[in-house]
């Protein structure tokens, strides 16, 4: 898979890293808005090989939550406006967010980090990934092989498969933009280590990342719902003309 599409030569390439901060407007928990806590469970208990091996139908009722909570969402002012960007970049989203309000608010490039949330994978063959039908998973529900679909999360303790493209989209970026993460899940976090030393940086957040190398980022101390619109519409209005032949209305 090409980590950047082909556009054309005027196009250049933009990679957006989202996180959590951007699904919160739009009304989702992520495990820190309770001290460490998804609903009341440890993250040991729900998110991790370990927990699905000990009590599966816990992990497995927990995720189908998720997905109900997810079905009631929609995308918010952020994620709309970075659809905005495929007007004039090559553009390419990298979440650390399992849900699909990226895709559903129209971007066409999204690379998931730690998994989708609407997709179940095999516990025999982890290639065999399939789109759940509804918000359900049961204990029960089994592969093509006969085996337990399980959640395609990325738990804690697994590896990252989509780390190495990511990585590759943002060392050819010309255009970096933090917003909604504090950077302090590795490996995400280290993806800032891959920008470009002549690439143009930015973090929308309401309180700056401490993350090393951050301090090379232009910040917009603001939600992303309100930061990213204002940084959208700044990074259009300074493309060059050469770059405005490919721009649809909105």
């Amino acid at each position: 898979m090409a980590a950047f599409s082909e556009k054309g030569p005027s196009k250049k390439k933009l990679v957006v890293l989202s996180g959590a901060g951007v699904s919160a407007e739009s009304g989702l928990k992520t495990f820190r808005d309770g001290g460490g806590l998804w609903e009341g469970h440890r993250v040991e208990d729900v998110a991790t090989p370990e927990a699905f091996s000990r009590n599966p139908l816990l992990v497995l009722d927990f995720y189908n939550q998720r997905r109900r909570a997810l079905a009631a969402a929609e995308p918010n002012a952020a994620h709309h406006a970075l659809v905005k960007l495929e007007y004039e970049f090559d553009v390419k989203i990298v979440t650390q967010n399992v849900d699909d309000l990226h895709e559903r608010a129209g971007s066409s490039s999204v690379v998931h980090l730690h998994g989708e949330l609407s997709k179940a994978r095999s516990t025999i063959d982890p290639r065999h990934v399939v789109t759940i039908q509804g918000t359900e998973l049961q204990l029960g529900d089994l592969c093509h092989k006969g085996g337990q679909l399980r959640p395609n999360i990325v738990w804690f303790g697994e590896a990252v498969p989509m780390l190495e493209e990511a990585a590759r989209c943002v060392a050819r970026a010309d255009v970096v933009i933090v917003v909604g993460t504090s950077l302090v899940v590795y490996p995400a976090a280290g993806l800032i280590d891959f920008a470009p030393f002549g690439a143009k940086k930015y973090v929308v957040d309401v309180v700056r990342p401490k993350a090393p190398g951050i301090e090379e980022y232009r910040c917009i101390e603001l939600p992303a719902s309100q930061g990213l619109p204002l940084l959208v519409e700044e990074l259009l209005a300074n493309c060059p003309a050469s770059f405005k032949g490919s721009r649809r209305d909105s």
